[in-house]
């Protein structure tokens, strides 16, 4: 007789406990009888410690039910009374979740079982790395947006099954994480009243959900929605409630997300000097986060972003010189895989350089912009960015050489998107 490993693992894999193990399994008992059963936490840690090793079959069928297994796979021997057809075993549920270049196969592909476990959260999850790593290669487009919101009805299905309290908060964290995607795809396209909503529903989700991170980051996608609807004091209030987050006060690596934040709302106000003042704590608290694991979404940031975003402060407070050495620190330490990163940083770097008169060297490095992205569409997001770029080149050096190449160079750039 020894502790039954197997279906130790497999609770631990639907996230229960011997309590909730008991419910379930009267639960399951009175589907398939129409009687209640007696099942208790005594009884299953009887199981667990191995006292029991051969349930008897009404048992059995009751853990196949609850498990969607086996008794043989949980650790037990079935009694001889249960007849087995070997074409037809009992399965598991398949969760599977795959991408394409485009990201559009990256929704979850569900076949229905009475229960979902963390198993299941863990393959979604899965699913959703993949569409953020699209992101970071390509920046937001229609698929990713359509291929998020397909992933997040798949999570929303699940949550009709049976499932422990810890399932249930992590799947509408999953919701949440998944209409986020989308309400930031549709930021970067610039279709903000889609976005608007989008995050509308993320943040119902991301309450349910009692998950920290997750309202950290719809937070962090209502301050970016309102600063590109220029609405300063809507993007301060977002900031400042991302700042007052659980994972902000518990986690400086949060906080530093949160400050930086609030500095560019302060930017975006005007107020250059409580920008720079938030920039600041923003850098400090970076410095003193602990190298811990945290969620996929927050790969993006780090030194480098934190540089990035400190040349956008600059050069909205007009201190382009700062600017540029911001955006140069940011890109050598952007990884080459945020290819959308790597491409706004350069355009806050050619905006600089620019603004300190030195339009030709400004217009070269605009043009690495559509090198970065390597013939992929550009975000409609940083096609602002290029054309305000423009926009100012020609007002500076209209009559100019480069700025004609440049001026052609954006037509077929954008011919060809």
């Amino acid at each position: 007789m020894g502790e039954n490993l197997s279906l130790k693992g497999r609770m631990d894999d639907l996230g229960i406990n011997q309590d909730e193990l008991a419910f379930k399994m009267n639960d399951a008992l009175w589907d398939l009888t129409g009687r209640p059963g007696d099942f208790s936490s005594r009884t299953v840690r009887n199981w667990l410690s191995g006292k029991v090793t051969r349930p008897v079959g009404k048992t059995c069928a009751a853990l196949e039910r609850v498990f969607g297994c086996r008794v043989e796979d949980l650790g037990f021997t079935a009694p001889s009374s249960m007849k087995r057809s070997p074409e037809a075993p009992v399965r598991r549920r398949d969760f599977i979740a795959s991408t394409t270049g485009s990201a559009a196969g990256a929704a979850p592909v569900i076949r229905r079982r009475h229960s979902v476990g963390m198993s299941d959260v863990q393959r979604a999850t899965a699913g959703m790395d993949a569409l953020i790593a699209a992101d970071d290669r390509h920046g937001g487009h229609r698929k990713l947006a359509t291929a998020a919101l397909e992933a997040r009805s798949e999570i929303l299905d699940l949550q009709g099954r049976s499932a422990s309290q810890r399932v249930r908060n992590a799947l509408y964290a999953l919701a949440a994480e998944f209409t986020t995607i989308a309400a930031w795809a549709y930021i970067d396209l610039r279709e903000l009243d889609a976005a608007q909503k989008h995050l509308h529903e993320s943040t119902t989700f991301a309450g349910l959900s009692q998950d920290a991170p997750t309202e950290m980051r719809v937070w962090m996608n209502v301050t970016m929605l309102a600063y590109q609807r220029r609405n300063g004091s809507e993007q301060l209030a977002a900031a400042q409630a991302a700042l007052a987050c659980t994972a902000a006060r518990r986690d400086p690596f949060f906080g530093s997300m949160g400050r930086v934040r609030v500095a560019l709302a302060q930017a975006t106000l005007g107020d250059s000097k409580a920008a720079q003042r938030s920039l600041g704590t923003a850098q400090e608290a970076l410095r003193k986060a602990a190298e811990d694991e945290r969620p996929r979404w927050t790969a993006f940031y780090g030194p480098a972003e934190l540089n990035h975003l400190a040349s956008i402060i600059m050069n909205r407070n007009g201190a382009y010189g700062d600017a540029e050495a911001m955006a140069h620190r940011a890109l050598s330490r952007i990884p080459k895989e945020f290819r959308r990163n790597r491409a706004l940083a350069t355009c806050q770097l050619a905006s600089a350089q620019l603004h300190q008169g030195e339009p030709e060297a400004a217009t070269k490095t605009a043009a690495n912009v559509f090198a970065i992205m390597d013939g992929a569409p550009l975000p409609g997001r940083m096609r602002t960015l290029v054309g305000d770029f423009h926009r100012d080149l020609f007002r500076l050096a209209p009559s100019t050489s480069y700025a004609r190449d440049w001026a052609d160079r954006t037509r077929d750039e954008w011919s060809r998107a």
